[in-house]
């Protein structure tokens, strides 16, 4: 029986023509499946339902999720990434992080070390809202620039449409192009245009995929939005509580080391 499926230009290019039809047709495509977004069931004979192409450097891995929660849309990320993705398809997951009882939940990148992301709900008129929190562990410095030159962090940003936030009262405004990956259920990146007009990057990715809190992913379908703050080094700090957090956030706010951007939970 033909499936309700949404299959993008670029995923059909990747898979190839014959591999498109023989899933549209049904033959590899399984009728109930969880969302790679909101990890709820989902039924390709009953509803539209997108097909997501996973792609690493040597592995692709094709997902599938409700069209109301994501776009049909190919999906680059880090191999490391994509097997530990694999690992949770498959119920391997003995290295996946416990979540923290409070809701915030810390999450350090590798490698080059400079971004770490917290997340958390965060009330902003009068509701609970998800939010990411963006701090490098560093001071970031202009792509050219000398060594020591100065923390550059909020001008690179506020260049690429971040907004400056003078305080918490209403939700940051759209960065257009930009979405938070929220697959199998835990955060896996931050994602920016492509170049071009390309397929999205990832701007920030985890080195594991973040686990979130039932409510914060619950708060983040429900809206299909993501605030996003960034501060400079030492402005946040790694806070134990979201109280905390949002205390750390009303203060860096109120002297000028704050920018945010709304952005979709999925790819635009």
């Amino acid at each position: 029986m033909p499936r309700m499926l949404d299959l993008s230009d670029d995923v059909r290019a990747e898979i190839g023509d014959e591999e498109a039809d023989r899933l549209l047709a049904g033959d590899n495509t399984p009728g109930s499946y969880d969302c790679t977004s909101c990890r709820t069931p989902g039924d390709a004979e009953q509803e539209r339902t997108s097909t997501v192409l996973f792609v690493g450097d040597e592995t692709a891995v094709l997902a599938f999720a409700h069209s109301s929660c994501l776009p049909s849309q190919i999906v680059t990320v880090s191999e490391e990434q994509l097997q530990g993705a694999v690992r949770s398809i498959t119920g391997d997951d003995g290295g996946a992080a416990p979540e923290a009882a409070s809701g915030a939940v810390p999450e350090a990148a590798p490698t080059q070390a400079v971004l770490g992301v917290t997340s958390g709900l965060v009330l902003i008129e009068g509701e609970l809202r998800p939010a990411l929190v963006v701090e490098p562990t560093g001071p970031i410095a202009r792509p050219g620039a000398a060594p020591g030159g100065g923390d550059d962090f909020l001008p690179l940003l506020i260049e690429q449409g971040f907004t400056p936030v003078a305080s918490l009262d209403s939700p940051p405004p759209a960065l257009p192009g930009w979405s938070v990956l929220l697959a199998m259920g835990q955060l896996h990146a931050v994602l920016q245009p492509g170049t071009g007009g390309g397929s999205p990057v990832a701007w920030w990715q985890a080195h594991h995929p973040l686990q979130v809190t039932e409510d914060w992913r619950t708060a983040a379908n429900k809206t299909q939005t993501v605030l996003l703050f960034a501060a400079p080094v030492g402005s946040i700090g790694r806070q134990p509580r979201e109280d905390m957090l949002r205390a750390a956030l009303d203060k860096a706010a109120t002297h000028g080391r704050l920018v945010a951007a709304t952005m979709p939970l999925a790819g635009t």
